[in-house]
């Protein structure tokens, strides 16, 4: 539904539903942020390695290879990726981060206390990306319970 209904009027306030939609259109729902993240991450890094060089292969691999387990587990790595990922306002490399540490078995508890190292670290310009940081964590544990 837009915004406008052609009327010079505004349309009513959107709920998020696409189920009541006022023009009487029922549309489907927009991919959630989750769904959009994983779906352009993959169709990309398929080009990028299609097409990449030897060094951005290297790069690739390098990055997959640094956050397997170690002396330290793949799951603090993964918060510690997180916490970087907040300090340096990176939302896609926040969202795999979260995605990632969900995956590796972390705690919402976990999580939050990862974000206040990343506020105490990065300061008050880390609060629009624990916004998003905290809706995405919610979209990855509601896709676990589908």
């Amino acid at each position: 539904c837009s915004t406008d209904t052609g009327r010079g009027t505004p349309a009513p306030p959107d709920t998020g539903r696409r189920d009541a939609c006022p023009t009487g259109l029922n549309l489907p729902s927009p991919m959630s942020r989750y769904d959009e993240f994983q779906a352009f991450r993959s169709a990309m890094n398929e080009k990028i390695l299609a097409r990449g060089t030897l060094n951005t292969k290297r790069f690739f691999n390098l990055d997959t290879k640094a956050y397997e387990p170690g002396a330290i587990d793949a799951k603090t790595k993964e918060l510690l990726g997180l916490s970087a990922s907040m300090v340096l306002r990176c939302d896609d490399c926040i969202a795999y981060h979260i995605d990632q540490s969900i995956r590796a078995g972390a705690s919402d508890e976990e999580l939050s206390e990862v974000f206040d190292i990343a506020l105490i670290v990065g300061g008050s310009i880390v609060i629009p990306h624990l916004r998003r940081a905290v809706e995405f964590a919610e979209q990855c544990r509601e896709r676990a319970a589908t």
